[in-house]
């Protein structure tokens, strides 16, 4: 039962040999898709189809699917608008249309693939929509309130979908000074700050959140006897404040643990053991999956008291998952059209014909995977 504190990445295309060796034997909680698997929606949902055949309990298929350049399906179909795109498309009721759609249009993709976890909103602040930080293009806004206003609108109309949410990056990745994909920003802000401004998003969305990811960021306030800790790794943060102060009841999972900010400091095992003594109930590896067995037997050195009351969390939050349905070529390529449309209607006929996303940076691993 241990490998459903899991979130593993899978390869290529299809499974091999060895992954499914691995897969059956670890029975990880749910895996992570990436464009690296996407090759034609067939297939791809070929590939959802096998993960849940060689699994003992239904897991979790979750995905990137933001927008702009964090779309994993680039590759197969139209890239809908990112969040800043929507969020900088006109008046506020001509926003909440668009934010609406896209969270249905989002969640129609996606069950055709076979993915029942979207991992998103973002619930990020943008401070300055040109930082460097992975960030850009991303959020939903530059004040709490625009953040709550449409990453909620986004989340319910996914979630009325059929598709889970997984919001992020707790407490703040807006607040970063550098990537995190390539090493672990450092943040000042103090709890009684984030309380007014950053968390405000959590605690306004908390009710209808599916789960919420933790951010590989230092906060030094927050952490001043662990100089360097990540927020991903701290109890003061998962347990203390967004359990027991804030009230969250739902599934707590880390950002990939292969990033930078994770790697350049800490090894395998070490790693997951210390996610989930913080608080975490799932650990996600994106990319190194053949470090899954040392993973698991991280995960089995966690007391087993910890390890019930996660296992408790992921079971409740599985009895959520509605079954995919079957898929149709017709209905994928109505689908497709709609966010054609969505393009159109939110950047206007010619900007809608780019491919690229000019709002992002462009050297953050995120858009890339």
């Amino acid at each position: 039962m241990h490998g459903q504190l899991l979130l593993l990445g899978v390869n290529g295309l299809k499974l091999t040999s060895d992954e499914i060796s691995l897969f059956k034997k670890i029975q990880p909680g749910g895996f992570v898709m990436f464009g690296r698997n996407v090759e034609s929606a067939e297939q791809f949902r070929a590939l959802t189809d096998s993960l849940k055949d060689i699994c003992d309990i239904e897991p979790l298929i979750t995905i990137d699917q933001e927008g702009g350049r964090v779309t994993r399906t680039r590759a197969i179909a139209n890239e809908p608008p990112s969040a800043q795109q929507l969020r900088k498309a006109g008046d506020l009721k001509k926003i909440g249309g668009l934010i609406a759609r896209h969270g249905m249009i989002t969640a129609d993709i996606l069950r055709q693939l076979g993915v029942n976890m979207n991992l998103c909103p973002v619930l990020d602040i943008s401070y300055d929509d040109d930082s460097d930080n992975a960030m850009q293009g991303r959020c939903y806004g530059t004040d709490a309130q625009e953040v709550i206003t449409n990453a909620g609108i986004f989340n319910s109309n996914m979630r009325h979908g059929k598709v889970l949410s997984c919001a992020k990056h707790f407490p703040s990745c807006g607040l970063a000074d550098v990537d995190p994909h390539h090493e672990l920003p450092f943040v000042k802000k103090t709890k009684e700050d984030l309380m007014t401004s950053d968390l405000l998003p959590y605690t306004a969305l908390m009710p209808v959140l599916d789960s919420i990811m933790s951010c590989h960021a230092h906060f030094s306030a927050l952490d001043p006897d662990t100089p360097g800790l990540p927020g991903s790794f701290s109890k003061n943060l998962l347990t203390n404040l967004l359990r027991n102060q804030l009230g969250f009841e739902g599934v707590i999972m880390t950002d990939d643990l292969d990033m930078g900010a994770i790697v350049n400091t800490y090894g395998r095992g070490p790693d997951v053991q210390m996610a989930i003594e913080a608080g975490n109930d799932m650990a996600m590896i994106c990319h190194n999956t053949d470090t899954a067995q040392i993973a698991l037997d991280a995960i089995k050195k966690v007391p087993n008291q910890t390890i019930d009351v996660s296992l408790g969390r992921v079971e409740k939050l599985k009895k959520k998952i509605v079954s995919s349905p079957d898929f149709k070529r017709k209905l994928w390529d109505k689908y497709d059209d709609e966010v054609r449309q969505l393009r159109i209607d939110t950047l206007g006929e010619e900007a809608a014909r780019r491919t690229d996303d000019s709002s992002g940076e462009k050297f953050s691993p995120v858009q890339q995977y």
